[in-house]
């Protein structure tokens, strides 16, 4: 970023800081995405709470980022197997932040196996979470019983710009990764697997590029909705992959099991929009495959008879090229760093919460003044 769009963001974070500072200080830690324009947020994050750490997405970090990012503050290593162990979570939070007052602001859900062990034993006192995406919504959502607030952010409006921009960014990762092959997207009929919002963002994009798409989904609502701007549905997964030279998974959860990637059609393509471990069991693939790296960015699964290609090693192919959404990611940090203040209120009953609509239009007005222009 040039020195003049780094104070802009600067500025406007401050803006939003003091808008909605907090009375008091919680200690947090921060699961995010360490891209280039990151650490204007992480250092936003730092201002309106006792930041203990960063823990960065493991298949997103830029380098520099990092090293910025660690002149303040403290950046530690995520993996789900350390959230997922009641007492390796705990051991990780007590190390950490021991008898202090913690929020949890996560993506994609990793705190959310330890909740509620972590409120029963914890000796500080956790005072809730925020969660950026859909994903992680439904693994807080699915939980039992929330033992503390969870204020998300993955269904707000202002979220819909960047949910339409990664689905842009989705498709151009994808064609690049294609053409530096020699293949190109025409004349390879597309499955797109899940139609939220990024996946209906998606199919659109493919549908303008002249690409046939057909959608496959298992809410029979989307599957209507899908009809209605004139794409195929699928009836079932396996016929929808028996006829798609590209398929690109984005559900958030598991688009292909281990017993469906024999069905692709030969040749084809797979791509996801998030991290293999969330869109892909490659670990059920049939012990018969065997992976060779074909270019820098694909790699083959082949067996007699069949093959495929896997793109960015099934994780989320826009990170190939920085993801970048504009300002607009910059309306969906501002409005967690509102849901912090939310959270160290303290008023929150357990359960899932969402910034109010006055905050978010709030926010929306100070977004216009800094970065309409």
């Amino acid at each position: 970023m040039e020195s003049f769009e780094r104070a802009r963001l600067d500025a406007y974070f401050a803006k939003i800081a003091a808008r909605f500072a907090p009375d008091d200080l919680a200690t947090s830690f921060l699961v995010t995405h360490l891209l280039p324009e990151r650490p204007a947020f992480v250092r936003a994050v730092g201002a309106m709470s006792q930041l203990r750490a960063v823990l960065p997405k493991p298949k997103s970090v830029n380098h520099s980022a990092r090293r910025e990012v660690e002149r303040s503050f403290a950046c530690d290593v995520l993996s789900r197997e350390v959230f997922a162990g009641a007492d390796s979570a705990l051991e990780y939070f007590e190390s950490r932040a021991a008898g202090e007052t913690v929020a949890l602001l996560d993506v994609g859900g990793y705190f959310a196996p330890t909740i509620p062990n972590l409120q029963e034993r914890f000796s500080g006192r956790l005072v809730g979470v925020i969660e950026d995406t859909e994903n992680g919504h439904r693994r807080y959502e699915d939980l039992a019983k929330l033992p503390c607030p969870v204020v998300s952010v993955a269904r707000s409006p202002l979220k819909d710009p960047e949910d339409f921009l990664v689905g842009q960014s989705v498709v151009f990762s994808t064609e690049a990764v294609m053409r530096g092959r020699g293949d190109i997207l025409h004349g390879r009929p597309a499955l797109v697997i899940g139609f939220g919002k990024l996946g209906s963002s998606i199919a659109r994009l493919l549908q303008s590029k002249g690409v046939h798409v057909t959608v496959f989904d298992i809410d029979p609502v989307r599957r209507t909705q899908a009809l209605s701007q004139g794409f195929a549905v699928a009836r079932d997964r396996e016929s929808a992959l028996n006829g798609a030279g590209l398929v690109l998974c984005a559900t958030g959860a598991i688009s292909l099991r281990g017993e469906d990637f024999p069905h692709l059609r030969n040749g084809a393509y797979v791509a996801t929009v998030t991290s293999s471990e969330d869109e892909l069991e490659l670990l059920g693939l049939p012990d018969v495959y065997t992976r060779a790296t074909v270019s820098e960015h694909v790699t083959r699964y082949r067996t007699t008879g069949h093959y495929f290609y896997l793109a960015n090693g099934g994780n989320a192919v826009n990170f190939l090229h920085g993801a970048s959404v504009g300002p607009f990611i910059f309306l969906v940090q501002a409005e967690i760093l509102a849901a912090i203040r939310m959270l160290t209120r303290g008023d929150l009953e357990s359960g899932m919460h969402e910034v109010s609509a006055t905050d978010r239009a709030a926010i929306a007005a100070i977004w216009l003044n800094y970065f309409n222009r």
